[in-house]
């Protein structure tokens, strides 16, 4: 059977309000303990499978978890097993799975690469998980007849080495499980709870942090894009096609985004949830008259989001890795662990706000929602892709316009203080000050065009690579691709270097050995100018009509 659930971490700070509503006089509180199964080289967990053996009071319970969406929904099988057959292993201490039940199941498929009887030697128990459950029967109320209900289960306790159980995790989040009705009334209850208890969500299962503990490590490496979007084809309407948009960015933000609320991340997690939040930002634009049920306020959340943690990332990219190469050519040092300090908003504090958490929510449940409920439902997606590409390649020649009009000496290579216009010397540099920040914003806003186009060009090309001029459409559509990476990479680049320069620029202004920096970045912007200019040439060279 499939699955449907929620799962939050519980902050400290919101524990003794949620405590009063889990535990009311309806509620059941069970001791389990579960026994997680793997290869020695985790062959499992590398497929996506979770394999225990669980005691639930005095029932013992097999439970395979494979599969799924990625997103809220999994497939899992649990069989009851035999109390003396356990017994009787128990007193061998060799408690296994048998996998033999599985076959002409729904997880069947999930198992087929695998060789069960030798899978079945090479298990071996990896963890124990320690957990008092404390489970509430959720009913919606309402006149319509409906049997929606959920389950929702507060786990604390730990997860425990298999040989060695003075290492240990502690486990403590909330579940929220469709148990029957319909799936909205899930997102609808999860909201209320998360608003209430600033919850945030996690798709970090327990195996994936026993998996850790037996592996010694802190985190699970952060997860990037794949490259192409799933399930869709010339049939898929407007509507599918955007929420295979979102579902498939999602997949990309999820996991880095649970690592960083769980405050076990490093700098990559960053980086890719900020990646995450910029495609799905392009995909919510491009493709807004693709469905009714986009929020429009879903995107000065993640807008707001994304620039919080490149701030962020930014900084310390520029402490681990830009202060190092400087002073290998001669900069002196420049301290920076202050303004790192001084940071209001870290990225946990940015990815653990409710409005994000609770827009994350959101978009789950659009990902997850029926398309063939909406108006566009007889729509195609393919002819509709090939509008939204042009008014982006459209978007993308204005913009680069706009930035040639606003040519300022920062972005202008050849021009020197000799040939400054009589203005620019006449206003001690006033209307040069203006001029670049006019010329920043045009490269920002040409920065974001060209990565909007880019995404939308991902995300578009699996359908309009096909049809009848497949060969010579494939081969168009490539060739921008190209010349769009490299664009993309180049104006990044620039802004690199930009956001670089002004900080050394203002750290300056107490502390002179940052001057070094501030020339550095300054030259570089001119060295980098030609090239820019070159790459931006070859892209609207390679613009096609579809």
């Amino acid at each position: 059977m499939q699955e449907i659930e929620l799962k939050f971490l519980v902050p400290e700070s919101r524990l003794k309000g949620l405590m009063r509503q889990a535990k009311v006089k309806s509620s059941q509180t069970t001791q389990m303990a579960a026994h997680y199964y793997d290869t020695p080289d985790q062959q499992l967990a590398q497929a996506g499978i979770g394999l225990r053996i669980r005691k639930e009071d005095d029932t013992w319970v097999q439970t395979i978890k494979a599969g799924g969406d990625g997103l809220a929904a999994r497939l899992e099988h649990n069989a009851t097993l035999d109390p003396e057959h356990v017994q009787a292993m128990l007193a061998d201490k060799a408690l296994m799975p048998d996998l033999s039940i599985y076959k002409d199941t729904a997880i069947a498929p999930t198992l087929a690469s695998f060789k069960l009887k030798k899978l079945t030697k090479n298990l071996t128990q990896l963890y124990v998980t320690d957990v008092e459950r404390t489970t509430r029967l959720l009913i919606e109320d309402n006149d319509e007849g409906a049997d929606n209900q959920l389950e929702m289960a507060y786990d604390y306790g730990e997860i425990v080495h298999g040989n060695d159980d003075a290492l240990r995790d502690c486990i403590q989040e909330i579940e929220f499980e469709l148990v029957s009705g319909a799936i909205d009334f899930l997102f609808t209850t999860a909201k209320v709870w998360c608003k209430r208890y600033k919850l945030c969500l996690s798709t970090i299962t327990k195996a994936e942090r026993g998996g850790l503990l037996i592996t010694g490590q802190t985190h699970s490496p952060a997860v990037t894009a794949d490259t192409q979007l799933s399930h869709i084809d010339n049939h898929t309407s407007m509507p599918a096609f955007v929420r295979a948009a979102v579902h498939h960015c999602l997949l990309h933000m999820l996991p880095n985004s649970s690592a960083i609320v769980s405050g076990r991340y490093d700098d990559a997690h960053v980086l890719q949830l900020a990646i995450g939040i910029t495609r799905l930002h392009a995909a919510l634009q491009a493709f807004a008259s693709f469905s009714d049920e986009i929020n429009p306020e879903w995107s000065p959340i993640l807008e707001q989001t994304q620039a919080l943690l490149s701030d962020y990332q930014h900084l310390t990219h520029l402490v681990s890795t830009v202060e190092p190469h400087l002073q290998q050519y001669g900069a002196p040092a420049v301290e920076w662990g202050a303004d790192i300090d001084a940071m209001k908003v870290r990225p946990m504090d940015a990815v653990c706000a409710n409005d994000f958490q609770l827009t994350l929510l959101e978009l789950i449940a659009f990902a997850m929602s029926d398309p063939a409920l909406e108006p566009h439902a007889d729509k195609s997606a393919k002819e509709a892709l090939t509008a939204v590409l042009l008014k982006q390649q459209k978007a993308f020649v204005q913009a680069e316009e706009r930035l040639q009009h606003k040519r300022s000496p920062c972005l202008d290579g050849a021009e020197s203080e000799e040939s400054a216009t009589d203005d620019t010397k006449k206003n001690g540099g006033a209307q040069e000050m203006k001029d670049t920040q006019e010329s920043q914003q045009a490269l920002l806003a040409l920065n974001q065009q060209v990565t909007t186009l880019y995404y939308v060009h991902e995300f578009a090309t699996p359908l309009l690579k096909t049809g009848h001029k497949k060969k010579k459409a494939k081969k168009k559509l490539k060739h921008q691709r190209k010349h769009l990476l490299k664009a993309k990479q180049v104006l990044s680049h620039y802004d690199d270097a930009m956001r670089y320069g002004q900080h050394y620029q203002q750290k300056s202004a107490t502390e002179t050995r940052a001057l070094f920096g501030a020339g550095w970045f300054a030259a570089t912007l001119k060295t980098q100018h030609k090239p820019l200019q070159k790459r931006l040439a070859k892209v609207k060279k390679s613009l096609i009509s579809i």
